[in-house]
């Protein structure tokens, strides 16, 4: 057992320091209008987030192993019932009734023993603090309007009569379907304080999957954002019993029904009411009740409702902003732009909670943020932290490339310098935990001419946190921003642990970890092998509550001790780094018997070919490992569907390869013998780093259309759905299996067809 306790002296003492800079050399580094077309990085996207949903099956296996193996840590440790339907509220560290109380996972010292605060508490406490600082920022036209932090609490206050006045019951849903915008916050918000749950729903749903959602969490009120989102709902309005009115918050309505609201129109209802009412149902809230569902993104099987409490969000606020060292208001105020779905908990903790606890400032992006607009967003706003899942900073990364290879040859050339003297100077400074004495002359001059002016047109000239999470990003990725003195930072967490459980900081980062635990939590390693990989299981109070009237799942998450059983795979290193090396239910078990996991060697296949957008690996249970491929290419603005066309940088590649092709299509399927040389060369070099013959790869193909949200092979925070793919594609799997291995060798560099 590897166990690891982060003490409350463990923290960050970096600053917000202003990068001044001008505008020139940019087309060096092919930073201007860098994040132009980020649209397939999708809305979606978000922190390394894995879902419990995707790790209970796979742990089924391991359940007969745990009850012999259970690990006692704390010798106080509460036994676990043979039932979780419980007698006595908050004597027990789970629940799955949606009034049911738990026990708060409390140390005598340090972060663990900070006072439990109610939502409405924490709310209270910045207002007193900060109430004259501005909370939000919106765009209307080409003006920026903001809110006040008093102004945000007495709306969300008037939001919270309103949903009282419209009927809504304690302990039931306030759905959320829409574009981030001041609106979702406040209704958010005023659910909470109203005694509901609130409740986002992922903006790309069908009208069955937001009819599941609203059913589950028995939701009296639907908030959509448009007329698109409203059509959902009112193609499944008859299933839904609970529902007692919906809110329209973006846009005229184009028809006048029953029970339908503009947000103008709900928030008059409120404005006028007693206080009475809502301020009984606030002083009756406890910290160890749930305030919020954030349902689980169904990869496998049926969305669930992870409960989080109060406790959940104020005490992960607290001990995440003090761990990355967030600045109050009052000394200087930190500003984030709010783009990154709200459905989800990272978005939730990033741009509603740790904000809050700071009195810093949120800005919306527009809606098309990721189909371009985002780039303009950060120049205007020039945030001092700024979370972006891997696909956008991959996007970044490819428009830089595309725009720096057709800059002068001088520009070329000094780029190439800083990027060579950048990179090894962070390397340097990570090896050092960020203490460089004295920083070298010519990494000074390398910022001056360069790097200064690469934030300043990414509107990152302010930004001293930098953070990647929700899925894993390459090494190659990694370095290209380290190269430019942008330390991308990652974190690590899940829906079911309040968003972040480690995280990477400008004193403790490592290439490829995801970092450190945050203060008053801990991790432990259950069942480790020989070189220490094992199941990454969490305790701390950022822990869930349970699975929404789920008590089977919420067993298979928490084991006897409420330790959270995440699903993945990692270690730590002898600094107590962690990394992530994969999930147990991805793992492939050849017919052989040797357990491969897939994501290292398809991240190197990525790495060895640039062309490869997305690889995966297949073998479980065969004789041999074969893999789908696809290319990079464009993606539809609108839809975020694959199209046919290589992205320019695919199309660079292609030229130097010696290849005329421009489309998907003339590639897959063999078409282009010239590119599909270069990927078996490629192969061929990810195979001889293989530690066995096992791990090597034997057959490949190109398909036809990259990975996709709307193609059904991604998740909506990006995760490749292995047992999609493993069902769309089962033919061309299947191909691979029918005939006898050809030998792969210099004579015959082609799988068969």
């Amino acid at each position: 057992m590897h166990l690891t306790a982060c003490e409350p002296t463990a923290m960050s003492t970096a600053v917000v320091m202003d990068h001044p800079g001008d505008a020139s050399l940019l087309q060096s580094c092919g930073t201007a209008d860098s994040l132009g077309s980020l649209e397939d990085a999708t809305a979606e996207s978000t922190a390394n987030e894995s879902s419990e949903e995707e790790s209970a099956c796979a742990r089924e296996e391991q359940s007969n192993t745990r009850a012999k193996q259970s690990m006692h840590t704390e010798s106080g440790a509460t036994p676990r019932p043979n039932s979780l339907s419980l007698p006595a509220k908050g004597t027990e560290l789970w629940t799955t009734h949606r009034d049911g109380e738990v026990k708060l996972r409390m140390g005598e010292s340090g972060p663990e023993a900070e006072p439990p605060l109610t939502v409405n508490q924490m709310f209270t406490s910045t207002v007193q603090r900060f109430g004259n600082y501005n909370a939000l920022g919106w765009k209307e036209g080409e003006q920026w309007k903001t809110m006040t932090y008093s102004e945000y609490y007495k709306s969300c206050r008037t939001a919270a009569k309103s949903f009282l006045k419209l009927g809504l019951e304690r302990y039931h849903g306030v759905g959320i379907l829409g574009f981030n915008s001041v609106e979702w916050f406040i209704a958010d918000i005023g659910a909470i304080l109203a005694g509901g749950f609130a409740v986002g729903i992922y903006t790309t749903n069908s009208p069955e999957a937001c009819q599941y959602v609203a059913e589950n969490c028995q939701a009296n009120i639907l908030v959509v954002e448009n007329h698109k989102q409203l059509q959902k709902i009112l193609q499944v309005q008859d299933k839904l019993p609970h529902l007692k009115a919906i809110i329209q918050y973006k846009d005229e309505l184009k028809e006048k029904k029953p029970n339908l609201y503009t947000w103008a129109e709900f928030m008059e209802l409120g404005r006028d009411e007693p206080d009475a009412q809502l301020d009984d149902i606030i002083s009756s809230q406890k910290p160890n009740q749930c305030c919020t569902l954030i349902y689980t993104s169904g990869t496998t099987g049926q969305p669930k409702g992870v409960m989080l409490s109060h406790d959940n969000l104020t005490w992960t606020a607290f001990t995440t902003g003090r761990d990355v060292s967030l600045t109050d208001a009052d000394k200087l105020q930190e500003v984030v732009v709010s783009y990154l779905p709200l459905s989800h908990i990272a978005a939730q903790m990033l741009d509603i909670w740790l904000p809050m606890k700071a009195g810093g400032i949120a800005y919306f992006a527009q809606p098309d943020a990721l189909k371009g607009s985002l780039a303009n967003t950060l120049r205007e706003i020039r945030p001092t932290a700024f979370m972006g899942v891997p696909r956008v900073w991959e996007k970044m990364q490819e428009k830089m490339k595309s725009i720096g290879a057709k800059s002068s040859t001088l520009r070329r050339k000094v780029a190439s310098w800083a990027k060579d003297v950048g990179l090894q100077t962070n390397l340097n400074k990570m090896e050092l935990n960020g203490s460089l004495s004295r920083k070298p002359l010519n990494y000074r001059l390398a910022k001056r001419l360069v790097f200064r002016k690469v934030r300043m047109a990414l509107g990152l000239d302010r930004c001293t946190r930098c953070y990647t999470g929700a899925a894993p990003i390459t090494k190659d990725t990694l370095e290209f921003f380290l190269s430019l003195d942008i330390p991308l930072f990652e974190l690590y967490g899940m829906s079911e642990s309040s968003g972040p459980h480690t995280i990477s900081l400008p004193d403790a980062f490592r290439l490829t970890s995801c970092g450190k635990i945050i203060p008053g939590c801990k991790t432990k390693i259950f069942n480790p092998d020989a070189d220490g990989n094992g199941e990454i299981c969490f305790w701390g109070r950022h822990v869930f509550m349970g699975y929404l009237n789920m008590p089977d799942k919420t067993e298979e998450a928490l084991d006897t001790d409420g330790w959270l059983h995440s699903g993945d795979l990692g270690k730590h290193d002898q600094n107590d780094f962690l990394f992530i090396t994969g999930r147990i239910k991805e793992l492939i078990i050849t017919a052989g018997g040797e357990n491969i996991p897939p994501v290292p060697i398809e991240d190197a296949v990525k790495e060895a070919v640039p062309l490869i957008s997305n690889a995966m690996l297949i073998g479980d249970k065969r004789k041999f490992l074969s893999m789908l491929l696809t290319i990079k290419c464009q993606v539809n603005n609108e839809t975020g569907a694959p199209e046919d066309e290589l992205t320019p940088e695919a199309v660079e590649l292609c030229r130097k390869l010696g290849s005329n092709s421009t489309r998907v299509s003339e590639i897959a399927g063999g078409r282009d013998r010239v590119i599909y040389t270069a990927i078996q060369e490629g192969i061929n070099r990810v195979n001889e780093k293989a530690t066995s013959n096992a791990q090597r790869i034997q057959k490949w193909t190109v398909l036809e259309n990259d990975f996709s949200i709307p193609g059904g092979e991604l998740g909506p925070t990006m995760k490749l759905k292995r047992p999609v793919v493993m069902k769309m594609y089962k033919d061309q799997i299947e191909n691979f299996y029918k005939e006898v291995l050809t030998p792969t060798t210099p004579d015959n560099p082609l799988p068969p067809k």
